[in-house]
């Protein structure tokens, strides 16, 4: 129950904060944006679009683990995920605080699932970052990307969303290990202190997982 309350009240903080303190919106916000999305990058500040292009990594990090976790959910976790590539934390949050926690997995993994479950996706997602991250460290304008934080509501509010997602990870990640039969606290801490490449890591190396029929899933306590 604390969790939850923890969550939502992270989610609500989150709001007010956004629009009532957080910088206020400047003039080509929707011009950037849309400059972003279609790749005609030339003339931004490469910190920038590293920060935009992550920001669309992470959903892809979290629905290697919620779209399995949501299985056993009262609801499915996928709408929160989708809705995650426009709005980030903002609609993790809800979710976060809306599940219980789930150390098991049900039934087949579907052909999705198979895809989000396979140590291939992560090696891909780690090596599409580790590009970005090159890309905005040597051509990124530091002095300028402070100065947008401080000024532009958009550039702030997506870094404080990059870094909600750093620190969201781990609160699902027992639960992860617990489906595959992994305990080391050496690999959870480890994810937990490394910034989005610990995350990274841990979809590379960890293992299968783990289906339990459905029967023995009814066995279970519950997860309530």
């Amino acid at each position: 129950m604390v969790r939850k309350v923890l969550f939502w009240g992270i989610w609500i903080g989150l709001i007010i904060y956004a629009f009532g303190f957080a910088p206020p919106n400047q003039p080509d916000t929707f011009q950037l944006i849309q400059r972003l999305s279609t790749g005609d990058w030339d003339g931004i500040n490469p910190l920038i679009v590293t920060l935009f292009n992550l920001m669309g990594i992470w959903p892809l990090i979290y629905s290697c683990v919620l779209i399995a976790d949501g299985r056993l959910q009262p609801f499915p976790a996928w709408p929160f995920v989708l809705t995650s590539f426009g709005v980030g934390a903002f609609a993790l949050l809800p979710y976060l605080g809306l599940r219980q926690p789930n150390p098991v997995f049900s039934g087949v993994k579907n052909r999705v699932i198979q895809v989000l479950d396979a140590r291939i996706t992560g090696v891909l997602l780690t090596l599409i970052v580790i590009a970005l991250i090159s890309y905005g460290l040597l051509g990124g304008n530091w002095g300028d990307f402070i100065t947008q934080w401080q000024t532009d509501r958009f550039i702030h509010v997506m870094s404080l969303d990059f870094c909600l997602l750093s620190l969201l990870f781990p609160t699902l990640l027992r639960d992860d290990m617990a489906k595959r039969n992994m305990n080391s606290d050496l690999v959870f801490w480890g994810v937990t202190l490394i910034p989005l490449l610990g995350p990274l890591f841990y979809l590379c190396v960890r293992s299968p997982l783990i289906s339990l029929p459905s029967d023995a899933v009814e066995q279970q306590p519950s997860i309530a």
